[in-house]
């Protein structure tokens, strides 16, 4: 990250200072936020449909367009209506990774009832040491968190001597995560080059999104991909991106409104990602 200095006049000062009280918010915070948004720039901004509490009740429903995420972001992952599927959003792309292993764009109409995503532009990048699992990977990973109450983007490039991912197998609307998680397919690659996208979220917003590193993969053929259970690798190139900023767009469909999400989700996640 760049340094700033300025010299600001005692009314800003007095007034950056009431808006600290107010939001709770860093002045450096508060102040990148102004610059960009004055300038127009992204600033770490991770946008989010829906919840994750919400899909473990079967909220599941039409909830947002491909053509409105691509609006949002250029990064980032989800799943499709009935869980159909994983969403991997790579570099503007948006794509279906279906239970049988077939991997398509996502035409601009298609819904989705959950998805994060984000503008990615990493603040720091880095070399990994060679790992064995996913346990290994996290672990690197969580090294270069500063924090464990911001959200962070990572993106892991390079060649996997193993990757273990799954897809969910379409569902009825309605159906808990749970249930859908008893009938996904799980694919073991071996030796496969792609790209690793994912978000780490604080333990603070688990009713929220889902706590913790949450990861898919895409190879670079396109023709491999799916929420990340294992993997294991020599090393791999990682963008790493703090995100200051947190925007959830709330549902107003009948399933979201009249379902009840005040329960603790952690455990139906927990078997379901894992």
């Amino acid at each position: 990250m760049q340094k700033l200095k300025i010299r600001i006049s005692q009314s800003l000062m007095n007034a950056l200072h009431e808006e600290q009280k107010l939001t709770g918010e860093t002045i450096e915070h508060i102040v990148s936020r102004a610059l960009a948004d004055s300038l127009q720039v992204d600033h770490g901004t991770l946008f989010q449909v829906s919840t994750a509490g919400a899909l473990v009740e079967g909220v599941t429903g039409e909830i947002v367009s491909i053509r409105t995420l691509r609006e949002h972001g250029d990064f980032g992952l989800g799943t499709f209506v009935g869980f159909d599927g994983e969403m991997a959003v790579l570099d503007g792309h948006f794509f279906q990774i279906k239970g049988d292993g077939t991997i398509t764009d996502a035409p601009d109409e298609a819904m989705a009832p959950f998805a994060v995503v984000t503008h990615f532009v990493p603040d720091q990048s880095f070399a990994l040491d060679p790992f064995s699992s996913i346990a290994d990977l996290v672990g690197q990973l969580d090294a270069r968190r500063e924090s464990e109450n911001q959200f962070y983007a990572v993106r892991v490039d390079g060649t996997f001597k193993t990757m273990k991912t799954r897809a969910v197998c379409k569902q009825p609307v309605g159906q808990s995560l749970s249930n859908a998680a008893d009938s996904q397919a799980v694919f073991d690659f071996a030796d496969v080059t792609g790209t690793m996208m994912g978000f780490w979220t604080p333990a603070y917003a688990r009713t929220v999104n889902i706590a913790g590193w949450h990861i898919h993969f895409l190879s670079d053929d396109r023709t491999k991909g799916g929420h990340l259970l294992d993997c294991a690798a020599d090393g791999g190139a990682v963008g790493f991106q703090t995100l200051n900023d947190f925007r959830i767009a709330i549902p107003e469909t009948a399933g979201f409104l009249q379902a009840e999400l005040g329960g603790d989700p952690t455990a139906a996640i927990d078997k379901a990602e894992h």
